[in-house]
């Protein structure tokens, strides 16, 4: 008895210090209209967005890593849906989705994480992030006062909180999840669901709340959102927003850093002093949230990218560019932001507010604690630059941008002052020339007689199917039927046209085994419908059109319902003077197939045992299987697929898939902003306002992490739809190959190479009102012959090298009154 005692008093020790350390770390997360608190202190959090699935795991440490070094707090990501659950109730969380992993990963360099739940993302990510499974589903209706799709929501919602939960990774057990997101964007696109939208979003704020994780929920972009979620701003500005209750704080979910970009259009950026200027002005007017969208934007792999027709690269003109490389200037002038902004943290958060007006668009706003004050000049005039006057001190500040003074004295910092380099990078291969490594390719064909010459497929219906009802198990579907013509109907042959109404987003048509024709659309002009000249026979003709997707419609009010593929009518047309003869087809027997036989015969498959030919490589070949080894390519850095001369398909390496490719698509000409004419960052911006890569394919270059790559022999294997030359593709490296440097007077300018590489040569180098930018500097009318002496001196053979731009370095300048004196340098590396 005595014995079972002192068991029993032992076990309640051991369960008492279990139940202290399980709540020993946990976080308090609250929130009162002026920030977020964690454990009752205000706090200014720095968020960004990086996306599990689009990098790897061998990625993620890096890339944290960059991000705490950039100065974030925090970083923010979605859950997909469709990637966690693409067969209902079969589950997938391995390898570069699994999403706790890569939370622990963020928790072990000691950041917090935003946590979208969602489930539905947008995102650009194929479907929104729904599985299609659910389009399929009697009876549903999505995003909507819907029970079946309500039902399914809900299990997957508590399904990913109870894996949270289960490895406490909330801030209210001891984790780094100190924000959560139910919904998303669902505001922008209520209106068209009436009451049904209103009883859903009511729904979904009390199944989140019901959850109990023990911090905050957030709806963004829902100015309705019930208490308690808070509903929050996105956009390339927010500091207009107001939330909807005096006891929320003011939040910026998606500070769209630059824009997606879309096969076809032109690369969009956003510039570094514009980002600057936003995110500063949210500051200035109370804001104490901010989340980058993207601050690491990566790679849509295999079939990810939503739309349609939105490319495989999702680099978003991020501080991390899609391979994890510095976008410089953009990380660095961010990271002296997010450092004047934490210096100042406790006055921000906790200080009175007192605003002025300068006129003229010029306002100052005051922030006072504890007998200290800091303060914010902005100047929102898109061309003018002025003056002001400030308790005896005259302040210049640049047109659209805003000084940081935190003690109200001394600028600290100017949005419009870029005093970090620019790195500009290039594409380098390990022969040292501009060309790749030439690779030795085998091929097959696509094997198409059943489907073209005999129209055989596995299902069969009277009726012209979406292609989603195929539950999108791949891009492609074969639709086809036969029609017979008969002796009066062959008297039309000699003008007949096959005309496909609803070509979904790629058609390719064959008529008796031949191939007669291809349509596409693109992201800004879907045509859908297609017309060719055809040649029928007497008797049986067996047309087979296939249906090719580029990412499934993501956003928009009842995008679910948008149809993929033929919606038909399909007809058969005959001209004869003026009468017409129209055979439709609609309501044949059609028959389907989903997906590709190469697909079937796993040919991406690392090492797969199928046959490939050696003989005389076809080129411009439509439905071609390519295939090469190779060697990885030298060294540590991010490693690129060249697909110059290809058309559209999909690559693998190793088995892994890179995405879909078109590097056959060319952007439009005109209105681009290119280094001898930068883009002027003043004034709003738009997605359209500062573009480049006018008539150069929309994307040429295809991420290959390094985690893909093996020591030994490796394998590219690459489905070519419609005809290419593989024989100009080839590996490269993606290194720094100069950097430029500004500094403004009396700031210490720093210039770095690549790890492991050195400052070659200065290009060029002035200290005055030197002209130009990165690429194309010139010098002005108060710098020196002799300014490249000095820096050539400090920096030349080094990897780094730090410099002050200061008339005691590079001797007096007599410019003109009212110039900003400045440092430039373009160094080769």
């Amino acid at each position: 008895m005595s014995m079972m005692r002192i068991c029993f008093s032992s076990l309640c020790i051991w369960v008492v210090i279990i139940a202290l350390n399980s709540c020993a770390f946990a976080v308090d997360v609250s929130h009162d209209g002026r920030a977020l608190k964690i454990d009752g202190q205000r706090r200014i959090i720095l968020s960004g967005a990086i996306h599990y699935p689009r990098s790897t795991t061998h990625m993620w440490p890096d890339l944290i890593k960059k991000a705490k070094g950039g100065g974030l707090d925090a970083i923010e990501t979605y859950i997909f849906w469709n990637a966690h659950e693409p067969v209902r109730r079969q589950y997938d969380f391995n390898g570069n989705l699994d999403f706790i992993r890569f939370i622990k990963t963020v928790q072990n360099e000691g950041l917090y994480v935003f946590l979208r739940i969602g489930p539905y993302a947008c995102a650009e990510w194929n479907y929104g992030g729904f599985p299609v499974w659910l389009h399929n589903l009697p009876g549903i209706q999505l995003r909507t006062a819907n029970d079946v799709f309500m039902k399914e929501m809900q299990n997957f919602t508590t399904l990913i909180v109870d894996m949270v939960k289960q490895e406490k990774l909330f801030a209210s057990q001891g984790g780094p999840i100190i924000l959560a997101q139910i919904e998303n964007e669902y505001g922008n696109i209520m209106g068209p669901y009436g009451a049904g939208g209103k009883a859903y979003i009511n729904w979904c704020a009390n199944m989140a709340d019901s959850l109990s994780i023990g911090v905050p929920w957030i709806m963004c972009q829902q100015p309705d959102a019930p208490q308690p979620m808070i509903n929050t701003c996105n956009g390339f500005y927010c500091h207009e927003f107001q939330p909807n209750n005096p006891n929320s704080p003011k939040m910026w979910t998606e500070n769209w850093l630059g824009w997606f970009k879309a096969w076809g259009n032109k690369h969009p950026y956003r510039p570094a002093e514009d980002v600057a200027f936003g995110v500063a002005r949210f500051f200035q007017n109370g804001g104490t949230f901010n989340n980058y969208y993207m601050y690491h934007g990566g790679t849509n792999f295999g079939r990810t990218s939503g739309g349609p027709y939105i490319t495989t690269t999702y680099d978003y003109d991020a501080p991390l560019n899609e391979y994890g490389s510095l976008n410089q200037p953009k990380y660095g002038h961010l990271k002296e932001l997010h450092d004047a902004l934490h210096s100042i943290e406790k006055i921000l958060t906790y200080g009175n507010i007192s605003t002025i007006d300068f006129g003229n668009s010029v306002n100052g706003t005051v922030y006072s604690y504890n007998g200290n004050s800091s303060c914010f000049f902005s100047n929102e005039n898109s061309t003018s630059d002025a003056t002001i006057h400030y308790k005896g001190v005259d302040y210049k500040i640049p047109a659209w941008s805003v000084s940081i003074l935190p003690d109200c004295k001394k600028e600290v910092y100017n949005t419009a002052k870029v005093n970090t380099q620019t790195s500009v990078m290039v594409k380098k291969s390990d022969n040292g020339e501009n060309e790749p490594i030439s690779l030795e390719w085998r091929w097959r064909p696509e094997e198409l007689d059943t489907t073209v010459v005999y129209g055989k497929g596995h299902v069969s219906a009277t009726q012209l199917l979406d292609q989603k009802v195929m539950n999108d198990v791949s891009d492609y579907l074969w639709y086809m039927t036969s029609v017979d013509l008969k002796k009066n109907d062959i008297m039309w042959s000699h003008n007949m046209s096959l005309r496909v109404n609803g070509t979904g987003h790629i058609l390719h048509a064959y008529i008796n085994g031949k191939y007669v024709g291809s349509k596409w659309g693109g992201y800004d002009s879907v045509d859908n419908v297609y017309e060719t000249n055809v040649k029928l026979k007497h008797g049986k003709n067996q047309i087979s059109l296939l249906s090719a997707t580029v990412g499934l419609q993501n956003y928009g009010a009842r995008f679910d319902l948008v149809r993929t593929g033929l919606a038909g009518p399909v007809e058969i047309i005959g001209r004869r003077g003026d009468d017409t003869l129209i055979k439709d087809l609609s309501t044949h027997k059609w028959w389907y197939q989903s997906g590709l036989r190469g697909f079937d015969d796993h040919l991406f498959k690392f090492k797969s045992t199928s046959t490939w030919r050696w003989d005389e490589l076809p080129i411009n070949r439509r439905m071609t299987w390519y295939k090469a080894s190779f060697k990885a390519p030298l060294g540590e850095e991010p490693v690129v697929l060249d697909l110059i001369g290809l058309g559209k398909g999909m690559a693998w390496v190793n088995g892994h898939s890179l995405g879909r490719y078109w590097a056959s698509y060319i952007a439009g000409k005109g209105n681009c902003s290119e280094s001898e004419q930068p883009c002027d960052y003043r004034g709003k911006y738009s997605a359209e306002k500062c573009v480049s890569g006018c008539g150069k394919p929309s994307q040429r270059w295809y991420h290959v992490p390094r985690s893909f790559l093996v020591e030994e022999e490796n394998e590219v294997v690459l489905f070519e739809e419609f005809g290419g030359n593989p024989t100009l593709a080839g590996f490269r490296r993606e290194v720094v190959g100069s950097v430029c440097g500004t500094a403004y007077e009396n700031r210490t300018m720093e210039l770095s190479c690549s790890p492991g590489r050195t400052i070659s040569a200065i290009g060029f180098a002035a200290f005055g009102d030197a002209r130009g930018s990165c690429g194309s500097f010139r010098k002005g009318a108060c710098t020196s012959q002799n300014d490249a002496l000095p820096v050539v001196q400090e920096c030349v053979g080094k990897e780094k090298c730090r410099i002050v731009a200061a008339e005691s370095v590079f001797g007096s300048r007599d410019c003109e009154e009212g110039i900003w004196k400045r440092l430039v340098v373009e160094a080769l590396c």
